[in-house]
């Protein structure tokens, strides 16, 4: 498969993810307001289930990998959100026996992401 169609099938995953992201997130905030983040919270567990039901169709052969990793593991979910990879990295882990790595991979995800947010922030709130 060409390049050219690898990157057209992660586009078109990535507009349905993007869409299906904002139509998620402003249903939530319809029925729950503003106090809290809903939608993200959840497009992250919409995203990781389905992350868990793609890869587990590889894996059992319900489903070719190709196509379908670039449409909707890269794609979609990737537009939806990435917090489905991050879960389904650490479920991997696990099943590996792999726990510091987990834990480590856990760790540095929270406090990097959450850092390097603060800091963006930080140097735009200042300028």
């Amino acid at each position: 498969m060409g390049q050219f169609y690898i990157l057209g099938f992660i586009a078109v995953g990535g507009a349905f993810g993007a869409c299906s992201r904002y139509l998620i997130s402003e249903f939530c905030i319809t029925l729950f307001g503003r106090g809290f983040p809903y939608g993200t919270l959840s497009v992250n567990v919409i995203g990781s289930f389905l992350m868990g039901l793609l890869i587990a169709a590889f894996e059992n052969g319900t489903l070719a990998t190709e196509p379908w990793r670039q449409i909707v593991g890269l794609g979609f979910l990737g537009a939806l959100t990435t917090f489905s990879t991050f879960s389904m990295d650490n479920v991997l882990l696990l099943q590996q026996g792999a726990f510091f790595k987990m834990g480590l991979n856990i760790l540095l995800n929270i406090i990097l992401s959450i850092s390097a947010a603060w800091v963006g922030f930080q140097l735009l709130i200042k300028s």
